[in-house]
C-alpha cells in the first residue's frame, strides 16, 4: 500500500470477496470486471516516427489498409515479415506474392538516388502504400517507419477492430551512421535466448542495425568453446550476486545470430581480453602466471583480473577463441575488448593486442575494441574499430587509432549508457559516469563529440547496458526505454532534424506504442506521454477492491489514479481480463514500493516479490506468465503480509 492508513477501510466488494475461491485464475463470473481499452487510435501524422526522417512531403491522401489487402514484395523475407507483424491484429489474411503489386507494395526498384544501401522512400496514396528501396535492409528500414504510422494497436498479438490508416505523402529516408547499436552485456547477469530475441524485436523498430552481445567478463563466460569446454560449463556458473549464471550452446547463439540477421541486425560478439577475464582464469589454472586458479567471482569489481600475457598458452587459447567465435558469426566484426586492463602491464597489453589483432584478421574478420587500443603502442589492423566510452570530449587514445586509420564507434558513458541511472532515486543502473535523463541522452552531436575526430571517422553510434544490476527482462526494458530511441535517433537522423521539443513530442506518442508491446518504460517527467490505453491494461482503480483504495496524490499512473492496499494480509485488488484463445500470457503488474518493505503477493496462485521501487513515484513492472483460458478470466493479487501490496496502477495482458 502507498502509506499506512489508521483503522480499516471499508470493502467495496467485502461480500463478494468473502464469497469468491481461493486465490487463482477463476471462471466468469466473479463480481467486478477490469474495463477493457478503446478501439485503435488514429493514425500517426506523416513524419511522426522515431528516428526523425530525411524528408516528408505531406499529402491529402491517406491509405486505410482493407480487409481484402495485399502484400507484394520482391523481398520474401521482410515481406512475411510485414505479413507477420499486420495479421495477428487486423485479422486479415493479407495474401503475400512475390513480386508485382499489392495493396502494400515493398519494391527493390525505383528508390530516390539518395537512399543508399539502407535507406529507403516510402509513398501513400488513397490506392495503397509502396516502399522502395535498393536493397532488403532498406526495405526493412522502411517497413519499420510503417509501422510507426499505423496505430499503436497493430503490435497487438490478438485481433483489434482498427481502422489502420496510414497518413498520405512521401519519405525519403537515409542514415546519417551506418551503424546503429546497441550492447547487451550477457556476462554480469545472464539473460536467455527468448529474452535476446525479445531485445531484438524492439530495437528493431528504430533502426538499430548491430547488436553488440557481451559474451564474457569477469562474473561469467556465457559461449561454449568446444576447444576450452570449462569456460562455459564452470566460467559460466555463476554471475553477479552468487546467481546461477548460464550460457549459449552454438546452436543458441547461431539462433540469436539468424533472429537477428532476419531483422537486419548484425550481431557482434566480445570476448573481452586481457582483462575483465576472471571467469577463464578460474576454469583454466594455466592461464594465470602463478598457475593457479582463482575462485569464481561474483562482486562488480573491475581491473584485478589478467590473462598471462607472457606465457604461449594464452596465445593459443586466443587464437581457439578467435577461430570458433569467426566460425559461429557471419558478421564482419569480432570485439575483443581491451579496457580496464589495470592488472596488464602497459608494454605486455600492447604486445598481447599486437598479437591478437591479426589473428582475427586471419578469421575474415576486422577488430572492434574499446578504445584503450588505441594505445601508441598497439599497431593498427585493417579496418580496425575503436569504442569510445569515456566522459570527456578528447581523448589521445582515440586520436591516435583515428591517425593510424581507425574508425570510430561513439559511445561515451556519460551520455550513451543505457545503465547509468536516470535520476538520483532511479532504483536499478549507477551513477559512476553521470545521472542520464532522457535529455542529456539525446542532446550531444555524435559527429564533433570528440575534438580531433572528424564526422568522417565516426563509423556509428552504440547505446551500452551494462547489467550489473539488471537481473530480469523487465530492467531491461526500464533502463533501455525511452534513452535508446533516443541514441537510435542521433545515429539515424541528419542533425539538421536534431530538435529535443521536436522530438519528447514524438517520443511521448510512443508511450501507447510501447504499452501494446508491453515494455514496462521509464516514464520520464521531461516528456508528455499520450495517454491512449493500449489494448489489454485493466486500471486497478476500475477493478474490484477488497481492503484498499483509489488514490492519486502519487505522481506517474496511468488512468485516474492508482489503488493503496491496505496494510493487511488478504487485502486485494481483483481483475477480470479477456483473452483471445486458451494458453500462457505474461502479465504485467506496474506497481509502486516507496518503501524497503518486500510487500510480497499471490497473483492468481504464483507468489511475486515487489521490492521497494526507491519512492512512491517511481513505478516498474512485474511479469508472471499465467494460463487463461479463452474469454473472462478473473486474476486476483493479494497481499500475502501484514504490509499489505504495493501501490498498483494497473495489469496488464502483454501481446
Amino acid at each position: 500500500m502507498g502509506r499506512s492508513r489508521i483503522g480499516a477501510l471499508v470493502s467495496r466488494t467485502l461480500l463478494a470477496g468473502v464469497l469468491l475461491a481461493a486465490l487463482g485464475t477463476l471462471p466468469t463470473g466473479a463480481a467486478g470486471a477490469g474495463s477493457l481499452v478503446a478501439s485503435a487510435s488514429a493514425a500517426q501524422a506523416l513524419g511522426d516516427v522515431i528516428p526523425a526522417p530525411v524528408s516528408v512531403q505531406a499529402a491529402a491522401t491517406p491509405y486505410t489498409l482493407a480487409a481484402d489487402a495485399t502484400i507484394a514484395s520482391d523481398d520474401a523475407g521482410v515481406g512475411g515479415y510485414l505479413a507477420g507483424l499486420l495479421r495477428p491484429s487486423t485479422g486479415y489474411a493479407l495474401p503475400l506474392s512475390t513480386g508485382g503489386q499489392g495493396s502494400v507494395s515493398l519494391l527493390l526498384s525505383g528508390a530516390d538516388p539518395s537512399v543508399g544501401d539502407q535507406g529507403y522512400q516510402l509513398d501513400v496514396a488513397t490506392g495503397g502504400v509502396t516502399i522502395r528501396a535498393r536493397t532488403a535492409a532498406g526495405l526493412f528500414n522502411g517497413v519499420q517507419t510503417l509501422r510507426q504510422l499505423l496505430p499503436p494497436q497493430v503490435e497487438s498479438a490478438s485481433v483489434q477492430p482498427g481502422p489502420w490508416t496510414v497518413p498520405g505523402g512521401r519519405i525519403v529516408d537515409y542514415p546519417r551512421f551506418a551503424y546503429r547499436g546497441t550492447m547487451l552485456d550477457v556476462a554480469r547477469h545472464f539473460h536467455p535466448v527468448a529474452t535476446v530475441k525479445r531485445h531484438i524485436d524492439r530495437i528493431a523498430l528504430y533502426k538499430v542495425n548491430y547488436l553488440h552481445l557481451h559474451l564474457s567478463d569477469d562474473q561469467g563466460w556465457r559461449i561454449v568453446v568446444d576447444s576450452w569446454p570449462r569456460l562455459a560449463t564452470y566460467g559460466g556458473s555463476t554471475q553477479v550476486g552468487g546467481g546461477p549464471g548460464g550460457y549459449y550452446t552454438k546452436a543458441q547463439y547461431q539462433e540469436i545470430v539468424a533472429y537477428a540477421a532476419q531483422r537486419h541486425i548484425t550481431v557482434v560478439p566480445e570476448i573481452d581480453i586481457p582483462g575483465h577475464t576472471n571467469a577463464a582464469l578460474a576454469s583454466y589454472a594455466e592461464l594465470n602466471c602463478n598457475g593457479v586458479a582463482p575462485p569464481l567471482y561474483t562482486g562488480t569489481g573491475v581491473g584485478f583480473s589478467s590473462l598471462c600475457t607472457t606465457k604461449e598458452v594464452t596465445y593459443t587459447f586466443a587464437a581457439d577463441i578467435v577461430r570458433e567465435l569467426a566460425e559461429l558469426t557471419p558478421g564482419p566484426y569480432l570485439h575483443i575488448g581491451g579496457d580496464e586492463a589495470d592488472a596488464t602491464p602497459d608494454a605486455q597489453y600492447a604486445a598481447f593486442m599486437n598479437r591478437v589483432q591479426p589473428m582475427v584478421a586471419g578469421r575474415g574478420k576486422a577488430v572492434v575494441g574499446w578504445h584503450q587500443i588505441g594505445a601508441s603502442a598497439v599497431q593498427h589492423s585493417p579496418g580496425r574499430v575503436a569504442q569510445y566510452w569515456g566522459t570527456t570530449t578528447s581523448d589521445s587514445l582515440i586520436t591516435n587509432a583515428v591517425a593510424k586509420g581507425a574508425k570510430v564507434i561513439m559511445s561515451p558513458a556519460n551520455k550513451a549508457y543505457l545503465d547509468m541511472k536516470y535520476t538520483a532515486s532511479t532504483p536499478l543502473g549507477q551513477d559512476w559516469a553521470a545521472l542520464i535523463e532522457v535529455k542529456t541522452a539525446y542532446e550531444w552531436n555524435p559527429g564533433t563529440h570528440l575534438s580531433g575526430v572528424p564526422a568522417s571517422a565516426v563509423l556509428g553510434v552504440e547505446a551500452p547496458l551494462w547489467t550489473e544490476t539488471l537481473v530480469t527482462e523487465e530492467h531491461i526494458e526500464f533502463m533501455a526505454f525511452p534513452r535508446l530511441p533516443a541514441i537510435a535517433e542521433l545515429g539515424w537522423s541528419p542533425w539538421s532534424t536534431h530538435n529535443w521539443t521536436a522530438f519528447r513530442a514524438r517520443l511521448g506518442a510512443q508511450a501507447p506504442r510501447w504499452a501494446v508491446m508491453g515494455i514496462g518504460f521509464y516514464r520520464s517527467p521531461q516528456v508528455s506521454w499520450a495517454t491512449t490505453p493500449p489494448q489489454g491494461r485493466y486500471e486497478a482503480e476500475n477493478a474490484v477492491i477488497s481492503r484498499g483504495v483509489v488514490e492519486s496524490n502519487h505522481a506517474g499512473y496511468s488512468g485516474t489514479g492508482f489503488v493503496n492496499y491496505d496494510n493487511a494480509t488478504g487485502s486485494y485488488v481483483e481483475f477480470t481480463v479477456t483473452a483471445a484463445a486458451a494458453g500462457p500470457a505474461r502479465v504485467r503488474l506496474r506497481y509502486a514500493n516507496g518503501t524497503t518493505a518486500n510487500r510480497r503477493m499471490n497473483v492468481a496462485g504464483t507468489v511475486l516479490d515487489f521490492p521497494g521501487t526507491g519512492a512512491w513515484t517511481t513505478w516498474q513492472t512485474k511479469t508472471v506468465t499465467l494460463p487463461l483460458n479463452a474469454g473472462s478470466n478473473v486474476i486476483r493479487a493479494t497481499a500475502t503480509t501484514s504490509n499489505g501490496g504495493p501501490n498498483l496502477d494497473y495489469l496488464e495482458v502483454a501481446p
